[in-house]
């Protein structure tokens, strides 16, 4: 679900490279198109049986658009793995639920500060304990469909901010190639995964480690008050179900994951 997003499509032009063997994958969106099972997700009439359901629509922060919906949304992809004979639905959740912090695990408060993460953090409450085993993925940023890496114009100078200790800021990422890789290794796992999961590459990169990688041209700002330096999760949960490869966090490697399969520019 949600296979049109700017994370849904990295991950079928990943799977479309390289088909995950046995597995019949379809697509889903609201619009017509190659390849695609169009339907609405708020529709109760399922087209499709299933095995496994990756929930990955949803609606983005921006002005206009209410954040509320991803509830909607969550539940609606619980609906179609109960109508589907779904044995396990896999939901993307967002790190927004806890707030700015430091090496945050599962077990850490959930304080969020915006409407989204608020909305994200509803969506996981009122999905889990559900009839059908739901996983929610608390994902971090995801290479190319960020705030920073996906919003780069070709020509456009970044500005990224400073703050009191001379660092910017630092955050946790998985690239779309080894995320495509953690969703079948969760979607194939035999025992019952747990109802939240922190999503990302073990290690966090720093923002200026990514925008010397990318040769972008980029300067610093003053962080304003307001600015979150760290948020950075403890992914000691899934490194125990998935094996990263041991450079999956260096800035190079997030940067180059992203090469065929982000929007062209």
């Amino acid at each position: 679900m949600g296979a049109t997003g700017r994370i849904g499509r990295m991950l079928f032009r990943q799977w479309a490279a390289a088909p995950p063997a046995g597995v019949r994958l379809i697509a889903q969106s609201r619009r017509e198109g190659p390849g695609l099972l169009a339907w609405d997700p708020l529709d109760p009439a399922i087209p499709v049986r299933a095995d496994v359901i990756f929930g990955f629509a949803g609606v983005v922060p921006r002005d206009g658009v209410d954040a509320g919906l991803n509830v909607d949304l969550g539940v609606a992809a619980v609906r179609m793995a109960q109508a589907a004979g779904a044995r396990r639905v896999i939901l993307a959740s967002s790190s927004a639920v806890y707030g700015p912090g430091a090496s945050m695990d599962e077990d850490h408060p959930c304080r969020p500060v915006n409407a989204y993460g608020a909305a994200k953090l509803e969506m996981e409450r009122t999905v889990v304990g559900a009839d059908v085993e739901v996983c929610c993925l608390r994902i971090g940023n995801v290479a190319w469909a960020d705030a920073l890496l996906g919003r780069m114009v070709p020509g456009q100078r970044v500005t990224l901010d400073r703050f009191a200790d001379g660092a910017g800021p630092v955050r946790s990422y998985i690239g779309p190639r080894t995320l495509a890789a953690v969703l079948e290794t969760l979607a194939h796992a035999p025992a019952p995964l747990p109802p939240v999961l922190n999503l990302a590459a073990p290690g966090p990169v720093t923002m200026e480690a990514l925008l010397r990688a990318s040769g972008a041209e980029w300067g610093w700002q003053p962080a304003p008050g307001a600015a979150v330096q760290n948020v950075t999760l403890d992914c000691g949960r899934l490194a125990a179900l998935h094996r990263f490869r041991a450079d999956a966090s260096a800035a190079g490697v997030l940067i180059a994951e992203g090469q065929g399969l982000k929007d062209p520019a």
